[in-house]
């Protein structure tokens, strides 16, 4: 078995990735996620990798792309208002259908925000991440040893579509300490044959009258061509849904929370059933695709009431809770945001004041 070791959240993201191939890092600093470029400055030169501080988060994108466009496992990182910089180049990615990974460590805002952490980027994550309308895989650690395997399996998820995905976490995930079990590290034949299954559209020169790759563009009916294509592909991303059910066969009660609040919400739904009530979790793992069946098809003769608990003012994942339950049981919010914490106190109160409602 391998060894645990303890690491914080930031620096287990870099480590999972290093160990996944990737070989390419660009980044700019922004905080609560500047520990995982820092890592990658000391780590890449050790793998015979290349990292790169750009000049900005908008020069970071567009390296990620030229670097993935290669065929080479890349990734970047940054915070809410930085990833918000991203949005151009993540577009052209997700249009030329390029497999890249990066990471949003969110902190609280809108604008420039608070430097703590929040969940506050979830509409921008899973619904608009740039223009056109395009999708993506987006991965919801609650814990250090779901980061680094959630990192470890974007790049072969984005490898497998030939898409950007998404890890989402935030400044609690990247900054707290926890054992991990750290996944092997891929060989540099493993990384060359996989760089070599992208060699057919790689952007890598070529032989004098030969042309590189290049789906069709914006000209004439070329773009919606793309467009058509990448529809057919985000159809089969049903067998990616993945969520969580904790306690939920008799509970009247759901708790719906993802990433740092699902595990207070955790602690809550096991306080109420020491007290008699039947309470139950769910938590969106992949909160793109969003598991719309796991709420729609709940016994709403049994469940009373949803209690949405998560760190953004508005509510966000709301939006995708209602969307599924279709005003069949009571749903209420129980928020933070702009950095401040959600406790246990507070969704323990939240969810008293839904059972009083509704029991």
């Amino acid at each position: 078995m391998s060894e645990r070791v303890f690491m914080k959240g930031c620096e287990a993201i870099a480590e999972a990735a290093v160990r996944a191939g990737c070989r390419f890092f660009a980044g700019y600093p922004i905080t609560p996620q500047n520990e995982i470029p820092e890592y990658f400055a000391r780590r890449m030169p050790e793998v015979n990798g290349t990292f790169v501080q750009g000049e900005s988060e908008v020069a970071s994108v567009n390296m990620l792309y030229g670097a993935a466009s290669t065929g080479i496992r890349a990734m970047s990182s940054s915070s809410s208002c930085g990833i918000s910089l991203y949005s151009e180049g993540v577009s052209y990615m997700a249009s030329a259908r390029i497999p890249a990974v990066y990471v949003n460590v969110q902190r609280g805002g809108p604008g420039i925000g608070a430097i703590q952490p929040a969940q506050q980027d979830y509409f921008q994550a899973t619904k608009a991440s740039g223009n056109g309308g395009f999708k993506m895989l987006v991965l919801a650690p609650s814990t250090v040893q779901e980061c680094v395997d959630m990192v470890y399996e974007a790049f072969d998820l984005a490898a497998r579509d030939e898409n950007p995905v998404l890890v989402l976490t935030d400044g609690v995930m990247g900054t707290m300490m926890e054992p991990v079990v750290l996944p092997p590290m891929k060989s540099d034949e493993e990384i060359a044959e996989l760089r070599k299954k992208f060699e057919h559209r790689a952007i890598i020169g070529h032989k004098r009258g030969e042309n590189a790759f290049c789906r069709p563009g914006s000209v004439g009916t070329g773009q919606e061509a793309v467009n058509i294509e990448a529809a057919k592909l985000y159809s089969t991303w049903d067998k990616d849904v993945e969520v969580e059910e904790f306690m939920t066969e008799d509970a009247e009660i759901i708790l719906a929370a993802y990433g740092i609040s699902a595990r207070i919400s955790r602690v809550v739904v096991k306080k109420l059933r020491e007290e008699g009530i039947k309470a139950g979790m769910i938590r969106p793992i992949k909160i793109s695709p969003f598991p719309y069946d796991t709420f729609a098809n709940l016994d709403f003769n049994q469940v009373k009431g949803i209690l949405n608990v998560e760190m953004s003012i508005p509510s966000q994942m709301r939006w995708d809770i209602d969307h599924a339950v279709q005003g069949r049981t009571q749903v209420n919010d129980c928020l933070r945001s702009g950095g401040q914490l959600l406790t246990n106190d507070q969704v323990y109160d939240a969810a008293r004041k839904l059972i009083k409602e509704v029991l």
